[in-house]
């Protein structure tokens, strides 16, 4: 079982900034997707910004591009979420991700408001 420690998140402003932070325990498995996802009120989770082991291309949203980043490594146990210019759009539930090929792990996700 692998574990993902969240934190960060809250209401802000519009055209502010804020981060997520996310640890995971798992040291063992090597090809695995990390990063993080989003849900909306009634919609399916999907991807924020994510990268592979497999190629270590980060993939953003169109939405957030040139104003979120994913930082850390595939390697290292922390995966964060810089947000910034955020938009009242940008409202939703955010989750860190830890998924190997054919099974997905989550964190307990956390709430971003932002407020125009």
């Amino acid at each position: 079982q692998v574990q993902l420690v969240e934190s960060g998140g809250g209401v802000i402003q519009a055209g502010g900034s804020l981060a997520l932070f996310c640890e995971h325990s798992e040291t063992r498995i090597k090809i695995y997707t990390v990063g993080w996802w989003r849900q909306y009120p009634g919609k399916e989770r999907e991807p924020v910004a994510t990268v592979s082991t497999r190629d270590g291309v980060i993939y953003y949203a169109d939405d957030v591009k040139g104003r979120f980043t994913l930082q850390g490594h595939p390697g290292t146990l922390m995966m964060n979420l810089l947000m910034s210019n955020v938009k009242p759009e940008d409202t939703a539930v955010y989750y860190c991700g830890f998924n190997p090929p054919g099974i997905n792990y989550w964190g307990r996700g956390t709430q971003v408001t932002v407020f125009a």
